[in-house]
């Protein structure tokens, strides 16, 4: 039997060498989209962080074979299990697919017929205990399952909460310090009344030691985004913990065509990558990254330092994003000029340039402010930046008009 071909006419043809591998096309600029140095960090909507180059080819790699996602995700899960040292793991898309595929878990169980009903809780547990402190921007995830939240302050008020329709204790990492129950007994009250705790600590590498650190500490679930310090593609995910409830989160998930998170699909070549960022990021010179960063951070500092009408501080945030930033406040009598303004002259450079953006953080009321991270910036490019905040700040003070 003859076998027959369908040879490129002469636009496929140009259509192919158009596409094919090439160091020579900007597509950014192709399709009229601006880059920009990252002065902020790991922000999801400045498209978090840069995978490392051997996290891409190992995405290369798994592009160029057909596996079963099932085999690889089991074959995965244990092999990022054993190098963070938890009873299991899987790759999701995004710590947000896993908050909601955690919750799930622990609604469901191993049950198919449960999996199936949800977000429908008729006859299943269906109340979330959470610090009402603890209530933050990203549990709609959780929200998904189609539980209710109840909120409580005090360790009184959360025993008094448990009732027979409780299926699990949400913790928000980031606000640790806003709330009356710290982590630790958070995780103990759960293990003390048989109810599954699930710690959100997205944001929260570095440093290394957290990625077992909560596990250890007794919570039942954990997880971390993988596209932030972790340098993993930008839409994966950890989630970690029992491995009951792991077994749980994947029935819940992609590729079972009936259940809640059938839209959390994750390809093979995010979770190899995943694995392979986890392996490097276990492997990371702590010490050399933060000495780097210490330099950029002073470098920005500096640059602003003799500018009277400037408040610099260096600080690093508690929990997440625990990294050194710069924050450079001033008052509205004394620079008649928006923090906004600020931002607009950086982007609009020859060089765009990308501040924290402003929903991270909450300025006083009678003065402007604007702050700067520098772990997610390239080789030389902090020297850019912190010249052109020089300029962009000598300048405006110089001018007598009100932006």
């Amino acid at each position: 039997m003859r076998l027959m071909t369908f040879p490129f006419g002469p636009s496929q043809s140009q259509a192919a060498a158009d596409l094919a591998p090439s160091s020579d096309r900007d597509f950014y600029r192709e399709l009229g989209v601006r880059t920009f140095i990252n002065a902020a960090g790991t922000y999801t909507l400045l498209s978090a962080s840069l995978m490392l180059p051997e996290v891409v080819a190992a995405m290369s790699f798994a592009a160029k074979y057909f596996v079963d996602i099932e085999e690889l995700q089991t074959a995965a899960g244990k092999r990022i299990a054993e190098l963070i040292g938890c009873e299991a793991a899987m790759v999701t898309s995004g710590a947000a697919a896993a908050l909601t595929l955690g919750t799930a878990a622990c609604l469901t169980g191993e049950v198919p017929a449960y999996v199936r009903q949800l977000p429908d809780l008729t006859g299943l547990k269906s109340e979330v205990i959470i610090q009402k402190s603890h209530r933050f921007l990203y549990d709609h995830a959780i929200r998904n399952c189609g539980v209710k939240f109840v909120e409580i302050e005090t360790v009184a008020e959360l025993e008094n909460a448990i009732n027979p329709n409780t299926a699990m204790m949400l913790f928000f990492n980031d606000n640790e310090a806003k709330g009356k129950i710290k982590a630790p007994e958070f995780a103990a009250l759960g293990k003390k009344h048989r109810i599954p705790t699930f710690n959100d600590a997205a944001a929260d590498v570095p440093p290394t030691e957290n990625l077992a650190k909560y596990l250890r500490m007794g919570f039942d679930l954990v997880t971390f985004s993988g596209g932030k310090g972790m340098r993993g593609p930008q839409n994966a995910g950890l989630l970690l913990g029992r491995n009951d409830l792991i077994k749980a989160a994947r029935l819940n998930s992609a590729p079972n065509g009936d259940s809640i998170g059938r839209g959390y699909k994750v390809s093979k070549e995010t979770i190899i990558g995943m694995v392979v960022a986890v392996e490097l990021y276990l492997k990371r010179d702590s010490e050399s990254e933060t000495r780097e960063w210490d330099r950029r951070i002073q470098l920005l500092a500096s640059s602003l330092a003799d500018i009277e009408a400037l408040k610099v501080e260096v600080f690093t945030p508690t929990i997440a994003n625990h990294v050194p930033h710069l924050k450079v406040t001033w008052n509205k009598d004394n620079l008649k000029v928006s923090a906004d303004f600020i931002r607009q002259q950086l982007r609009a450079g020859t060089v765009s340039i990308e501040a924290v953006p402003t929903y991270s953080y909450e300025a006083a009321a009678d003065s402007e402010e604007i702050r700067f991270g520098v772990w997610m910036m390239q080789p030389n490019e902090a020297e850019t930046v912190a010249q052109r905040l020089r300029e962009v700040f000598l300048q405006v003070g110089s001018s007598p008009i009100t932006r």
